[in-house]
């Protein structure tokens, strides 16, 4: 499993009220997950607003700031292998709240569907929907789907929605620790995403960021 930490790009992309909005493709949005730049440790959380499973805005920057948080980007509740990440961040939850890290799990999902993945995996951290792709692209994870691989998921029922022109995007999986003063302290992002952060990993390297 490798950790990279790239430079930060601005990318764009957008997705009204649950409504698909087109627009023209920006060539900073990687044309495929191993070509994705997500931002590096020392980075500042982007100032970006997601929407919680209630439908409320949620200022990322502001909700982090003068805290401990550990932020999960996921692909959706579709994707079998972010529902076993997420549930392996459930059983660590316990002990990262204990290290004073409070946990926001970030997806394209809209907000239905945040709730039917809270659900069906029992998860009791905060998820939040980034449909509009904001997060996805200010933590420069975001990358466009080829079209086999988009008739691949429609052949098992998977309906992808948010989109950067004609092109499909997802966020790259990423595990990113934010210490107190609102700078990233720890970055990971697998471009694989059958390979994930495993909870022991995670929680050695949130006892590092929290001093412990």
């Amino acid at each position: 499993m490798k950790i990279r930490t790239i430079a930060p790009v601005v990318l764009a992309a957008t997705l009204c009220a649950g409504v698909l909005s087109v627009v023209p493709l920006r060539a900073e949005i990687a044309a495929a997950a191993e070509k994705a730049s997500p931002i590096a440790k020392g980075a500042s959380v982007p100032d970006v607003t997601l929407k919680t499973s209630e439908g409320k805005d949620f200022s990322l920057k502001q909700e982090t700031a003068d805290s401990l948080s550990l932020l999960i980007f996921y692909r959706g509740g579709w994707c079998p292998y972010c529902n076993r990440h997420l549930a392996d961040v459930q059983k660590a939850q316990g002990e990262l709240k204990q290290l004073g890290f409070r946990v926001l799990a970030i997806s394209p999902d809209g907000t239905d569907e945040l709730n039917a993945t809270a659900d069906k995996e029992h998860i009791t951290y905060t998820l939040l929907s980034d449909a509009e792709l904001k997060a996805t692209e200010a933590f420069g994870l975001g990358f466009t789907i080829d079209d086999a691989t988009v008739e691949k998921y429609k052949g098992y029922g998977i309906k992808l929605g948010a989109k950067a022109g004609d092109r499909f995007v997802l966020p790259v999986p990423a595990v990113y620790l934010v210490g107190k003063d609102g700078k990233i302290a720890f970055a990971h992002y697998e471009p694989d995403y059958k390979k994930r952060l495993s909870a022991e990993a995670l929680l050695k390297a949130a006892r590092e960021v929290a001093g412990k």
